[in-house]
């Protein structure tokens, strides 16, 4: 996974939390239901940078 990727995916997560307080403490629903959906997005794509490494290293390493 790239450095500019890692940083993305861990600023919505980041950014997910911080509209979830915010509607925890504003009583708004809505935005509260928004911050768990982006810490959910940013969340799986890491996950899916992650598996996307781990098979560029099998493929590597059947390459030898």
């Amino acid at each position: 996974m790239g450095s500019k990727d890692k940083i993305r995916n861990k600023a919505q997560e980041l950014k997910g939390r911080a509209k979830e307080n915010v509607g925890e403490a504003t009583g708004d629903r809505r935005m509260q239901s928004e911050g768990r959906s982006d810490q959910t997005k940013g969340g799986l794509k890491q996950a899916g940078e992650k598996v996307k490494d781990a098979g560029k290293k099998v493929k590597d390493t059947f390459k030898k």
